[in-house]
């Protein structure tokens, strides 16, 4: 009978709780600002960059093992590097805002995206990998929904200043290219907190039930026996 391991105190689990409440409030900033000039964005991005960086660079050493952790911390770093940049106050622009989150999404999306994916293909080749396809599976869909950011906000640079009006509120206002970036990180924040939430709280185990039961013996050893 084998004893079961340790429960560590730090697991994915709560890596993606956090990162989840940290996109969250940056969701909940950006839809209840009324202001969404490069300065309000870059701020709100630079808290969620940093916090979202020191979650996964403490991940790597307390979750992962040292043949898995780089991902981990490289993200991280990325991320840290990024929220510093946005919170330097010279770089609140509009360019710099694109540059910025441009950057960060599609670098970070990338590791998340490449190495969920070669995760789970090593867990395909495994017997029983239920368990074991969860978190590249996560990683992998988090990669995604990044770089899917880091691409829409490659295409709003160009779009035009359109003004309209609200004929109930006789008030015109004007859509630019900021507006609809900030937008965009918001939305994007928004569903990264409800998928890692559920993917944090949702019932998981650290072997399949398969692996609980010894299998039966094949026919010609029974027989044997």
């Amino acid at each position: 009978m084998t004893k079961p391991s340790a429960t560590r105190s730090f697991e994915l689990r709560h890596v993606q709780l956090a990162r989840a409440a940290f996109a969250a409030i940056a969701a909940i900033m950006v839809t209840f600002s009324s202001d969404h000039s490069a300065v309000i964005g870059l701020s709100i991005f630079s808290g969620f960059a940093l916090a979202t960086g020191l979650v996964l660079i403490a991940a790597g050493w307390l979750v992962y093992t040292v043949d898995t952790r780089w991902p981990s911390v490289a993200a991280g770093s990325l991320s840290v590097i990024a929220g510093l940049a946005a919170g330097v106050a010279q770089l609140r622009t509009d360019a710099m805002f694109f540059v910025i989150l441009i950057s960060w999404a599609l670098l970070t999306g990338l590791i998340e995206a490449i190495v969920g994916a070669r995760g789970l293909r090593e867990a395909k080749a495994l017997p029983k990998t239920a368990a074991a396809r969860t978190a590249p599976r996560d990683g992998m869909t988090v990669g995604i929904l990044t770089l899917v950011l880091g691409v829409a906000l490659m295409f709003v640079p160009g779009f035009p200043a359109l003004q309209y009006t609200i004929t109930e509120a006789d008030q015109t206002f004007t859509l630019t290219a900021i507006i609809i970036g900030v937008g965009l990180f918001g939305g994007y924040a928004a569903i990264l907190a409800v998928y890692l939430a559920i993917a944090g709280l949702s019932p998981r185990r650290a072997v399949d039930a398969v692996d609980a039961e010894p299998l039966p013996a094949p026919e010609h050893e029974r027989g044997s026996a």
